[in-house]
């Protein structure tokens, strides 16, 4: 039985609590959360589980294979590198950190460790997301003309994700939060990419987070990337990744629809690819356990963090 520890108990945090509990080969022993009341409820929904308000005290007192960081940005590196030094197994939610510098202190740590070191980037499992990846590959578009990312926000926060600190710039913003997930797979599904230019909108309050961005970017072959985002609009949530080619344009929209078109014909749905749907939690147990596994590690993480950074960065 596969021991895991949960650090941070948030709303992304919990989403994977019911993947942990279906899983036959794994056991939630101990959770970790600042706040008690929240710690409280989720222990009241587990079997025998030890609850922590101190991490440290959690990876001293707990036996652990694997643990889980889903705690705010700016403390994954402090707690990664906590977990790391232990020698636990570790699935760090997305970004790695928050800066190059420190996501490549974490890729250095857990590789030198020789620890499995994972990151929670969904679109790699969903059956929406790898239809579109396979029909990328599979040539639907033909030659890549352009990539293009809408992200658009009636409301940043959404009414879901209220905390303190997903609505700041320093480690919060829907480039961050959003964004980022569309970076790993561009760099995954086309390869690597750079910024060209960006023009990034924000509100009076200095700490708030952008409320616009228009991004320039290109893939080593110059193909170009178009980011679009813009919050506090009217008008509904549009999540849309699109690739534009000689034969045809194929889009992701909102995280698991497919939709595209040849030339000549009108944009309609297409239908997914439902034996391409994976798990996250299936294929850590599989790397955990030696076998072949589909993983986004920290040097993809750091990977992803460097676009990331040069977007969010200052003008």
């Amino acid at each position: 039985m596969i021991k895991v520890g949960i650090i941070g108990l948030g709303a992304i945090g919990q989403r994977l609590i019911p993947l942990f509990l279906n899983h036959p080969e794994i056991k939630i022993v101990a959770i970790c959360d600042s706040l008690n009341e929240r710690l409280n409820e989720i222990a009241n929904q587990l079997e025998n589980v030890h609850t922590f308000t101190n991490h440290k005290e959690m990876l001293s007192d707990s036996e652990l294979d694997l643990v889980y960081v889903t705690v705010p940005p700016k403390f994954h590196h402090t707690v990664v590198s906590d977990v790391i030094d232990k020698g636990i197994n570790v699935l760090c939610e997305k970004p790695l950190a928050n800066s190059t510098e420190e996501a490549l202190s974490l890729y250095h740590q857990a590789k030198e460790k020789g620890i499995l070191h994972a990151m929670n980037f969904p679109l790699n499992y969903n059956g929406g997301s790898k239809t579109f990846a396979a029909l990328i590959k599979d040539g639907y578009v033909g030659k890549l003309r352009r990539i293009e990312l809408k992200m658009h926000f009636p409301n940043w926060p959404r009414p879901w994700q209220q905390n303190e600190w997903v609505a700041t710039k320093e480690q919060g913003g829907y480039v961050l939060e959003v964004g980022v997930h569309f970076i790993q797979q561009i760099q995954k599904i086309f390869g690597d990419m750079k910024v060209i230019h960006k023009n990034i909108q924000y509100p009076e309050d200095p700490k708030a987070s952008e409320i616009g961005i228009i991004a320039n970017l290109e893939l080593s072959d110059k193909t170009p990337i178009l980011i679009n985002g813009l919050s506090q609009i009217a008008g509904i949530e549009e999540i849309k990744f699109t690739a534009y080619g000689t034969e045809g344009t194929l889009s992701l929209v909102n995280w698991a629809d497919v939709e595209g078109a040849k030339i000549g014909d009108p944009i309609q749905k297409i239908e997914t690819d439902d034996s391409l749907k994976d798990s996250l939690i299936n294929n850590v147990v599989k790397a955990l356990k030696g076998e072949e596994a589909i993983i986004i590690d920290f040097a993809k993480g750091y990977e992803a963090q460097v676009v990331l950074e040069a977007l969010r960065g200052e003008q």
